[in-house]
């Protein structure tokens, strides 16, 4: 396993592979839901695919804690003195999953000092997964095939801008964000996948930006934000400074921007979401 660029990282694509085959056999398969105390949905699949990384993560890095969607009563006086921890959702995109849809993934993300250092994101349906990291790199693999993946910087020629959006998740001020972004840089095509492979479609070149001005939480965005950066891409808060992972009281994320680090049209971008402020 030399060939990964991060000592840890093929054990944990092992376990997020691991983790998806825990979900599958309830995949349509008229799976029991309930409802947590925000309302969101869990299935039985959400707490399989949670007990395979709990254990699995324990077992690769005992000094490293784990906080999962989950499992994530955690005081806030606890998680301050964590230097490293893994941030895991075990089903990202549980809607999706209930409604029978592929476009659910799971994310692992080892995190140091508020910061992402590497990223997994797996599809169960498919075997697909993405992975990287800042400074590391980011690669897709389909099967035995592995390939690396980098953003673009800007659209092939005559084609639009690419925005990626919720397919369930929207608010006002995005709406007038991508309002504003039409006026500046001409027709945009937008598109709607579930789940955090919407920063997939980013590392990998398939899209050009991914605004999020609506309710995320940290397990949400985390690995997909690894491989984001690997693939030269950036997530970056409202007032352009980067995005990151405090141990703050709140689990949820502040707005965020995703986007090619070197896009031509980030400051416009920057100018247009401040303006809404």
């Amino acid at each position: 396993m030399s060939d990964f660029p991060h000592p840890l990282l093929a054990g944990v694509i092992a376990l997020a592979h691991a983790a998806g085959d825990a979900i599958l056999p309830f995949w349509r398969a008229d799976v029991a839901v309930t409802a947590k105390a925000d309302d969101s949905p869990v299935t039985a699949a959400d707490l399989a695919a949670h007990h395979v990384l709990l254990d699995g993560l324990t077992a690769l890095a005992p000094d490293i804690p784990v906080l999962s969607e989950e499992d994530a009563n955690i005081a806030q006086s606890v998680r301050a003195a964590w230097t490293r921890w893994w941030l895991v959702d075990p089903l990202d995109g549980t809607k999706e999953f209930i409604s029978g849809s592929e476009e659910f993934t799971v994310n692992i993300a080892l995190i140091e000092q508020g910061r992402v250092v590497f990223g997994v994101v797996s599809m169960p349906t498919s075997g697909r997964c993405y992975y990287g990291g800042a400074g590391l790199g980011a690669w897709r693999e389909d099967g035995s095939e592995r390939s690396p993946i980098s953003v673009r910087n800007t659209p092939p020629e005559g084609e639009p801008l690419t925005v990626v959006a919720s397919r369930r998740h929207s608010s006002p001020r995005q709406e007038r964000l991508l309002t504003g972004l039409s006026e500046h840089l001409g027709e945009l095509r937008l598109t709607s996948v579930g789940s955090s492979l919407k920063f997939c479609l980013l590392a990998e070149g398939a899209a050009d930006c991914y605004p999020r001005l609506a309710p995320t939480s940290q397990w949400d965005t985390a690995a997909a934000q690894g491989v984001l950066e690997g693939a030269g891409g950036v997530v970056l808060q409202l007032d352009g400074e980067p995005f990151n992972y405090p141990a703050r009281e709140s689990l949820l994320n502040d707005y965020f921007l995703a986007l090619p680090a070197k896009a031509p049209w980030r400051e416009q971008l920057l100018a247009l979401a401040q303006s809404d402020l």
